[in-house]
């Protein structure tokens, strides 16, 4: 299905978008689609805390 296929395409160049404006791992390996969610809303979470704190 194109509709699918297209939608899979943005989905996965948007999650490509978002690992490249997170801190990398030292193995640089390439965070799954789940661990990439769950690390950007981590990172995002410390930033406001570090921002509440200073």
């Amino acid at each position: 299905n194109d509709r699918e296929r297209n939608r899979m395409h943005h989905l996965n160049s948007a999650l490509d978008a978002l690992r490249s404006v997170l801190p990398t791992f030292p193995d640089d390996a390439k965070l799954t689609k789940i661990e990439t969610l769950r690390f950007a809303h981590n990172y995002i979470w410390a930033l406001t805390q570090s921002l509440r704190l200073a």
